[in-house]
């Protein structure tokens, strides 16, 4: 079973919050209703080579480009972080972000536990926050009752979750999400306390 931790104190509130986790664990519908409690947050939208799966927007979900389309803005260098995941890539551009932060006001990336790595090292001050499920057999149950996986894909991100639940310890807060409510008011208490107030 999986506890919650306590927030690291860093100081003066960081302005940029990364939510991170294993596949599977409800990132996406966490983050939905994280923006039904604040519809003022700025949240990035990351660039995905993956298939749009269904109900997802393009440019609501991600913004969805094919390969070629992501090479060549890792060229012009155009990301804060990429990663392959899965066989599929994906990157935070970086020009939305810094005028979010230029402007003052918080921002939230929702990106996977390569990329929370890359955003500390490039920039410190970032709050780290890992979503977890309250068991293994939770996320096993996740993953396979979204029925876009083989079970073989599905095997693949079982195997890189476990390798992603072992990396915890490097975040400054962890959430359990054992109910969607839950999960997203404890965020919403930690971004209100921390980045929202040091932006206003």
């Amino acid at each position: 079973m999986v506890t919650e931790a306590t927030p690291t104190d860093h100081g003066a509130p960081a302005r940029l919050i990364v939510l991170s986790g294993p596949s599977g664990v409800g990132k996406g519908s966490v983050l939905a209703r994280v923006r039904e409690l604040l519809p003022e947050l700025w949240v990035s939208v990351s660039w995905a080579t993956r298939p749009a799966r269904p109900g997802e927007v393009d440019g609501v979900a991600y913004h969805f480009v094919d390969d070629e389309t992501f090479r060549r803005e890792i060229e012009r260098g155009g990301f804060l972080e990429y990663a392959e995941y899965a066989g599929h890539w994906k990157g935070t551009p970086i020009e939305p972000l810094r005028r979010q932060l230029a402007s003052g006001k918080p921002a939230l990336l929702e990106i996977d536990i390569q990329g929370a790595r890359l955003v500390r090292a490039a920039m410190p001050d970032a709050r780290l926050v890992f979503l977890a499920a309250p068991d293994p057999a939770e996320l096993v149950r996740r993953l396979a009752g979204r029925g876009t996986e083989d079970p073989s894909q599905i095997e693949h991100r079982m195997r890189i979750a476990a390798e992603e639940m072992a990396a915890m310890g490097e975040f400054d807060l962890v959430i359990v999400n054992d109910t969607l409510e839950h999960a997203a008011r404890r965020l919403v208490e930690f971004i209100e306390n921390g980045a929202v107030s040091h932006g206003r």
